[in-house]
């Protein structure tokens, strides 16, 4: 982003307390290594969902573990997902939540699709960190 000087500028991430069911999807994602995790607020931008996480697995077995993980992470708190599409080829796993939407890519994929770049006009929301209360 540009100021009106011209210079570049760094987008913040908003800080903001997430959806217990959110924080329990990025803790699993984080535990299966995941990379670049991202989560936007589309609340003002969007009508089909309020959030997305979007989070990188170097390969088809990584990315399996992730959706495999936040999926029993989020069932162990009574979430079932409405739909899961691309397990099969894991290039690019979706797993709907009707008030969030996990995206899991490879770096190729990801960079490919940009949603962070479609999705331009919502906020970056910042990821709190882990808690020793969660631990």
């Amino acid at each position: 982003m540009a100021n009106q000087t011209g210079t570049r500028t760094e987008r913040r991430a908003r800080t903001t307390r997430l959806p217990k069911s959110i924080e329990a999807a990025v803790r699993a994602a984080e535990d299966k290594k995941a990379a670049d995790i991202v989560v936007l607020d589309l609340r003002k931008a969007s009508g089909f969902t309020d959030y997305f996480v979007i989070c990188s697995g170097n390969n088809a077995r990584q990315i399996r573990a992730i959706s495999d993980a936040i999926i029993e992470s989020l069932e162990a708190h009574g979430s079932r997902p409405a739909h899961i599409e691309g397990y099969d080829r894991s290039e690019w796993v979706l797993v709907d939540y009707f008030d969030f939407v996990v995206h899991i890519f490879t770096p190729e994929t990801r960079m490919f699709y940009g949603l962070e770049r479609l999705w331009g006009n919502a906020e970056h929301v910042a990821v709190p960190p882990v808690r020793s209360a969660d631990l």
